[in-house]
């Protein structure tokens, strides 16, 4: 494996990330002297700094993200690292195939599904709907399509779907009946105009409910905007066929369409036999070919919140592949 991507004249940008559940991410993948590990983002390199040293010399550790900016974080931790490292830019799931069709085989695979706060607090980026900026929230700034472009191309239909089933909003409809009303009279371009769509559309009751009002329509567009669950998806699957035999995958999520995805599929891998109970031999041969690290989501605990209060929403399930191909 290639040591550390040559990357000049880059300083990690002012500010930091603080990663969750760290205590709990290495108690599932118990990193061990020698082994490889693939962090499917990296981001501000937060999990990495806990996990490399336990790597040793000979272990590896490969980064990805689709974030240019990532860059300059990676680059700062390889050259204290202490073990090999490697960073590959793009899409975690494009690169988890590429990796795979390389034949590599890795010992744990991480994912830390959250924006990193150098992303939110970035007001450029246009993820944060407390902040103005331009409504951009592409992870990868090259992607063709911005939150604006949606917002001023989809139909009301299409607006309403992505809002009701990405941000799990009741009050899709009328959000997205007052956004195609609102970009007639002038474009919705920052995500001030699109928080002020929002407030006007709820009721007003629901302003003053728990949460910011555009939270939930800010989370759906960034979802679309990404195509964030048809990634997990197909990273999912590209993980755990990336894994050797013992290896382990552990995923952090931060709302329910993504933690019903993860759950979905590592039960599926850990599933065995699924013949009726009262047949006295096996006739569907199925095997596991994986077991739960855990019986139940790890959640962060009440002193993490306190310090890190983003980190409330984070799940953290694992998966160790127990059979060779």
């Amino acid at each position: 494996m290639p040591s550390a991507l040559p990357i000049a004249s880059h300083r990690p940008p002012r500010g930091g990330h603080e990663p969750v559940l760290v205590d709990e991410v290495l108690r599932l993948l118990t990193p061990r002297s020698g082994e490889t590990i693939v962090d499917c983002t990296f981001g501000a390199g937060g999990h990495a700094t806990r996990i490399a040293p336990l790597l040793g010399a000979e272990g590896t550790y490969i980064g990805i993200d689709q974030d240019p900016e990532a860059a300059d974080w990676f680059a700062a931790f390889a050259e204290h690292a202490g073990c090999r490292t490697a960073l590959r830019a793009g899409n975690f799931a494009d690169v988890l195939a590429d990796l795979n069709d390389e034949g590599l085989r890795v010992d744990m695979v991480l994912m830390d599904l959250g924006l990193s706060s150098m992303q939110i607090d970035q007001p450029h980026r246009g993820f944060s709907y407390s902040r103005q900026a331009p409504l951009d929230m592409r992870m990868d700034p090259t992607r063709a399509e911005s939150a604006a472009d949606l917002v001023a191309e989809l139909d009301e239909r299409e607006l309403a779907r992505i809002i009701r089933d990405y941000g799990e909003e009741r009050y899709a409809r009328p959000i997205a009946r007052a956004i195609v009303r609102r970009r007639e009279q002038a474009p919705i371009t920052s995500t001030g105009d699109l928080v002020e769509v929002v407030r006007q559309a709820v009721p007003t009751p629901a302003l003053f409910a728990a949460g910011h009002p555009a939270k939930r329509v800010f989370q759906a567009l960034r979802i679309a905007v990404n195509h964030e669950l048809e990634v997990l998806e197909s990273g999912l699957e590209c993980a755990f066929d990336l894994l050797a035999p013992g290896g382990r995958l552990a995923v952090i999520s931060f709302h329910s369409l993504e933690d019903r995805m993860v759950k979905r599929f590592m039960r599926e891998r850990s599933r065995g036999c699924i013949c009726p109970p009262d047949m006295p031999v096996c006739g569907c041969g199925r095997v596991a070919e994986g077991e739960l690290l855990c019986g139940k989501a790890q959640m962060p605990r009440a002193d993490e919140i306190q310090h890190n209060p983003r980190a409330k929403p984070a799940r953290l399930r694992g998966l160790r592949r127990v059979n060779d191909r």
